[in-house]
């Protein structure tokens, strides 16, 4: 789970900004909040984000991808590190980036941080948390590792540092050359960490075209549901060499496709897994089946479908691994309700809700335009957080808990809409800027 999550001078984010995911004091839906005995602490397991266009969400959304890719994939030699500062100061772009996790992996807290230019890392901390203890496993500053007591003896860690690159991450280089001592934290980036664009296509593609896979008769059983058209999903398996796909990707994927792995081909109007069953590559193709008036079904290529069908397939996935109950997946999912309906995206979050509870370790983190999801009978007031950019252009988060006048039964989504906290879009009218807000009739709660 995310304990917390800061940035600075990362694109529109100029200054330090703390999203954090401890729980305040706050009662309501408390039945559903994860608590960790051993920390004395509650960590929520859903966070929003609303605000205005160009405030600041996906770039948010973009500093967790940037800081995943930078752990799990690296650098290559001599290659800049594609870090994106802000540009409207005139030492920004100069200035490094820095980014911090607070991360909680198999009931133990880890912080994580760096800072880094384009050329460079310039810090890098791991620091294990252990009640009210902290063990410095390593401290990367001005070339230097600065192990913990407990690993400075350690010969091969010291050989793994020496062999790491300027724009490297330790982290990264030392799973690469086998060190465990830090494994956990770089499979939470890798294994734990999930993020969906509002682009991203269908990632966990092949169990819903496996009738033996459990995910496929759930996912099944929800579609018809969320009002979709959609009886069932389904696989036609397709000779490989019948795709119509360039020679050398065909070639490409009969050398590098082994006999257990899956590849995905998504093009915009097909959907295709291939994987390998002996000598033979075998090819299905997602389609869909909608019932007909006489009791049989037609069958639907996916492209044929609507987008917000389309997306209702990227995103059940995400919901169906978050309300495993064994499961510790953390999803961040940047504009939630691109081409959703508002029901239909409550419905999502109502049914992933009510799998939580004091106990569970999955977590889910969106951005989304929807201020009908803002209502304190859904979400706690610390689960709520809007993102504004000022005058200057940079960007800073607001949690809801913050505003001292936001009671437990206040109409909160009217206060927002009516520009009170923040976060709404500013459009120049009649040469004057003003405040885009929605005004309502007098009455109720102010």
């Amino acid at each position: 789970m995310i304990v917390s999550f800061s940035l600075e001078n990362w694109m529109s984010f100029r200054n330090q900004v703390t999203f954090s995911m401890v729980a305040s004091r706050e009662r309501q839906h408390g039945e559903r909040v994860p608590k960790l005995g051993k920390y004395q602490t509650r960590v929520l397991p859903i966070g929003t984000i609303y605000g205005g266009n160009a405030s600041g969400k996906t770039n948010f959304f973009k500093a967790i991808s940037f800081s995943r890719t930078l752990v799990i994939k690296g650098t290559q030699p001599d290659s800049l590190i594609p870090v994106r500062p802000f540009r409207l100061d005139a030492n920004g772009p100069e200035q490094p980036s820095r980014f911090a996790f607070v991360l909680l992996i198999d009931e133990v807290i880890y912080e994580f941080s760096f800072a880094v230019t384009r050329k460079a890392v310039l810090e890098e901390k791991l620091v294990k948390v252990m009640g009210n203890r902290e063990q410095v496993l390593y401290d990367r500053r001005e070339g230097k590792p600065n192990f913990d007591n407990t690993l400075a003896k350690d010969q091969f860690l010291q050989f793994a540092f020496e062999g790491t690159r300027d724009n490297q991450l330790f982290l990264t280089n030392s799973v690469s050359q086998k060190v465990d001592h830090f494994r956990p934290v770089y499979h939470w980036f890798k294994d734990t960490l999930e993020l969906v664009a509002p682009d991203s296509r269908f990632g966990s593609f092949e169990p819903f075209l496996e009738k033996e896979h459990p995910l496929y008769t759930t996912m099944n059983e929800m579609l018809p549901k969320l009002d979709t058209g959609i009886a069932y999903l389904g696989g036609d398996e397709m000779p490989f060499e019948s795709l119509s796909l360039p020679e050398s990707l065909k070639t490409m994927l009969q050398e590098d496709v082994k006999e257990g792995m899956a590849v995905l081909i998504d093009s915009t109007k097909e959907r295709l897994l291939v994987t390998r069953k002996g000598d033979e590559l075998i090819a299905k193709k997602l389609v869909t089946y909608h019932p007909k008036a006489d009791g049989t079904e037609a069958k639907f290529e996916i492209h044929q479908e609507s987008d917000g069908s389309r997306r209702v397939i990227d995103l059940l996935p995400a919901f169906l691994e978050l309300s495993v109950p064994s499961s510790k997946k953390v999803y961040v999912i940047d504009e939630l309700d691109r081409s959703l309906h508002t029901l239909l995206t409550r419905r999502l979050l109502d049914a992933y809700l009510a799998s939580c509870s004091t106990t569970t370790r999955s977590q889910l983190l969106l951005t989304t335009h929807d201020v009908l999801l803002m209502d304190q009978q859904l979400l706690r007031r610390d689960e709520m957080w809007v993102a504004e950019r000022d005058l200057s252009g940079a960007s800073t988060l607001l949690s809801f808990s913050d505003f001292k006048d936001v009671r437990y039964d206040k109409n909160i989504r009217k206060s927002y809409l009516q520009g009170r906290m923040g976060g709404i879009p500013r459009i120049v009218l009649g040469g004057s800027l003003t405040n885009l807000c929605i005004t309502e009739e007098r009455g109720g709660d102010d």
